[in-house]
């Protein structure tokens, strides 16, 4: 089998890390709590808890904020630690589309995204 038509990416055109936690009214002081606690042990930088739909993300969510060194441990930490929080987690590239769809991952249910708000810059 050829492989010859297959063009990989390179890990370099990542310049960091974006985990959306997701939640509602009756989850949002554990996720302020899982956010806030994110930020303390791992440095990472935590956006505001949005109390409405943001961007391409249909529910409420606060944003963590990443560089590539904190990949491992901190979606380690969140995969034990998130309780049922549905996560999603994206590289960004410059493309936010291919970040908020090819290239994301979900820790719990993938839900669907408004993607017609992203650019799809490369």
């Amino acid at each position: 089998m050829e492989f010859q038509d297959i063009k990989f990416q390179d890990i370099n055109l990542i310049t960091g890390y974006h985990a959306h936690v997701y939640f509602d009214e009756s989850t949002c002081e554990k996720a302020t709590a899982l956010c806030e606690e994110a930020g303390k042990l791992f440095s990472v930088r935590v956006g505001r808890v949005h109390r409405k739909p943001v961007g391409p993300h249909p529910c409420w969510s606060c944003q963590l904020a990443f560089d590539r060194e904190q990949h491992a441990d901190l979606l380690s930490w969140l995969a034990l630690n998130r309780q049922g929080l549905i996560v999603l987690i994206h590289p960004l590239t410059g493309n936010d589309l291919k970040d908020h769809t090819d290239y994301a991952s979900w820790m719990g249910e993938p839900q669907a995204l408004n993607l017609g708000v992203l650019s799809v810059n490369t």
